[in-house]
């Protein structure tokens, strides 16, 4: 039941055409968008409509919201939408909170402890519903699609790897039999970044995955959608466990 009510939900958001203003704004700002074949283009496009339906977003920082920030984050976010069988979009975000440039967090309580020193953000995911964005950081990674970084990728992959409730680098998967391969191609990829990491060894993927296998899971998500031809022939079976589950073939 509540499946057709979100579709019935959808289609009635879908009645409305797809601005020209903001297909414009897909060409400027998602050059990942004009790689994709025009029934991909259909689908991301349905996508951001309803999530941009959906979703509530807030500027923060004295940043005014605009056509142009909503649908970038939107489309980006939706990218790694296009080919998954949810039939909602991103169903535990609800908010999405967009910064001018990098901000400032104070210091948090973990384990009992309360760690030291102010920390500077680009974005972040919280468990709860709420992304939180940088602007700036968002307008740079998405304007640069072979860089490596995505920050609406990254946080967004973090939205999917919590929709069972458990941050851990293991999202919902489309199949049983596949949480067995993932756990050893993606633990084992893992422990590769962390000895590279500890060594000053550089690798394609960014230092900042070996923090934990949650943020593995993010920073492999930006690679596999920014730079998927490196990966398929320098991580083949990384690329091949995030294409089964994205269902998505970019180095194509």
């Amino acid at each position: 039941m509540f499946a057709w009510l979100t579709k019935r939900r959808h289609a009635r958001v879908l009645e409305a055409p797809f601005p020209d203003a903001w297909r414009a704004i897909l060409d400027a700002n998602v050059p990942l968008y004009a790689k994709l074949d025009d029934a991909d283009k259909k689908t991301l496009r349905d996508k951001t409509q309803i999530f941009l339906a959906e979703k509530h977003f807030e500027g923060c920082g004295g940043l005014e919201l605009t056509d142009e920030i909503r649908v970038t984050v939107a489309a980006n976010a939706c990218l790694l939408l296009v080919h998954l069988d949810e039939e909602d979009v991103f169903p535990t975000v609800k908010s999405i909170l967009v910064y001018p440039s990098a901000y400032k967090v104070p210091p948090q309580r973990r384990g009992g402890l309360e760690r030291d020193g102010v920390e500077v953000r680009a974005g972040e995911a919280w468990k709860w519903g709420t992304v939180v964005l940088s602007w700036d950081a968002v307008r740079r990674g998405a304007v640069v699609p072979d860089d490596g970084h995505n920050v609406v990728v990254h946080e967004f992959a973090h939205a999917l790897d919590w929709e069972d409730g458990a941050g851990d680098g293991a999202p919902i998967l489309p199949k049983r039999s596949m949480y067995g391969p993932w756990a050893k191609v993606l633990g084992a990829e893992y422990d590769e970044l962390v000895w590279a990491s500890e060594h000053g060894k550089k690798e394609l993927l960014d230092a900042y995955g070996a923090t934990n296998p949650a943020e593995f899971f993010a920073v492999a998500s930006e690679t596999f959608f920014e730079k998927p031809e490196r990966m398929k022939r320098e991580h083949p079976e990384l690329y091949r466990q995030l294409a089964a589950f994205y269902r998505q073939d970019p180095a194509a």
